[in-house]
């Protein structure tokens, strides 16, 4: 199969994933599912998996620089909600950021006893697969260390998919109405974007991305157009907003390409990882409530701000289910950027200090 035909095959089998996802995620809005286009995608994605893994999906990786545009504009998105009143908040960020400290360790043990006592992982494997952040630096560390690399795998993503599907419907239950199922519309407007304020848009994606990589931002692929539309916004030279078309688009993008890393997994291991990940992901988001309850009562930053910065999931999709919330994005992805950094801390320390790796185990 020559190369043509390989990039042919990807384009038309993307396409087919984000119509299939988009299809999901307008049915999830119709059911009144929270977060709909992204979880809709999701789940579209992960049954197209389960249904053609062994003929269009043989051999198929998303590709991630188109995703990684999407992602680009949701850091724009998240930038144009930074506005003065959030320096207000300043003098409670040392405390709500150090105490992200005690919850990485608190959730990393937590993890570590149940994926290798109950689980029956060895160490190694335990303790990468129980790291509540940093996915791609957990699996270099993790291999280097001896752990299971498709154990490691699954249960990483696990993590990500899962706390975006228990999130939502519990934060829906709590509200008493779901969340997200406008997909933020409450904090865009309502009419119809020009060409050219897309194109700034775009622009400012391109340009934050290509400074992050530049200067390794942590987690640069949202963090860099975050910063320069902000900058932006705040200057008050420029005036970006995104349709909530972009924004729901963004959502089936990112979810079509989390539902296809099942791809490769078998049904026993799914079902051994997909357990061991629901008993990590309800210990992770309890603590991480219990924190967000205290520090709401220390605080003047509401319950529901702190508990997406609290959660364990991804920083692009905590940024976008704080998007839908309007729970202040800005704040949200400054705590999941520092829990990354903090987690990856603790895994280089780990990998020198603790005897994660043993022969013959």
């Amino acid at each position: 199969m020559t190369l043509s035909t390989l990039s042919l095959r990807m384009i038309l089998t993307t396409g087919c994933l984000l119509v299939a996802g988009s299809l999901g995620g307008w049915l999830a809005q119709l059911a009144h599912l929270p977060m709909p286009y992204m979880l809709g995608s999701l789940f579209t994605s992960g049954a197209a998996v389960a249904l053609f893994h062994r003929r269009a999906l043989a051999d198929y990786a998303f590709p991630m620089r188109f995703r990684t545009l999407f992602i680009g504009l949701i850091g724009v998105m998240i930038g144009t909600q930074v506005t003065p009143e959030i320096f207000a908040l300043l003098p409670e960020l040392p405390l709500t950021l150090s105490m992200l400290a005690a919850f990485v360790v608190l959730a990393q043990f937590g993890n570590f006893l149940i994926f290798h006592r109950l689980g029956g992982y060895d160490r190694a494997t335990a303790f990468y697969a129980g790291a509540p952040g940093g996915l791609m630096e957990s699996l270099v560390l993790g291999e280097r260390a001896g752990a299971d690399l498709r154990l490691l795998t699954a249960q990483q993503f696990l993590r990500i998919i899962l706390v975006i599907s228990i999130l939502p419907s519990a934060l829906s239950l709590w509200v008493g109405h779901p969340v997200g199922s406008a997909a933020g519309q409450s904090v865009m407007p309502t009419g119809p974007a020009t060409a050219a304020e897309l194109l700034v848009v775009v622009l400012a994606a391109l340009a934050g991305l290509f400074v992050a990589s530049k200067i390794k931002l942590p987690a640069g692929q949202i963090t860099g157009p975050l910063l320069l539309s902000a900058a932006l916004t705040l200057s008050g030279l420029v005036d970006m907003h995104l349709p909530f078309w972009l924004i729901a688009a963004a959502q089936v993008v990112v979810g079509s390409s989390l539902g296809v890393r099942f791809t490769g997994m078998t049904a026993a291991m799914l079902r051994r990882s997909a357990g061991l990940s629901f008993l990590s992901v309800l210990w992770m988001l309890a603590l991480g409530g219990s924190f967000a309850l205290g520090l709401t009562w220390a605080t003047d930053i509401p319950f529901l701000h702190l508990m997406i910065s609290y959660a364990p999931g991804g920083v692009t999709e905590m940024s976008i289910i704080a998007l839908s919330l309007a729970a202040n994005p800005a704040l949200v992805s400054l705590h999941h950027v520092v829990r990354i950094l903090l987690t990856v801390g603790v895994m280089v320390i780990a990998e020198k200090r603790l005897p994660l790796h043993q022969p013959g185990e």
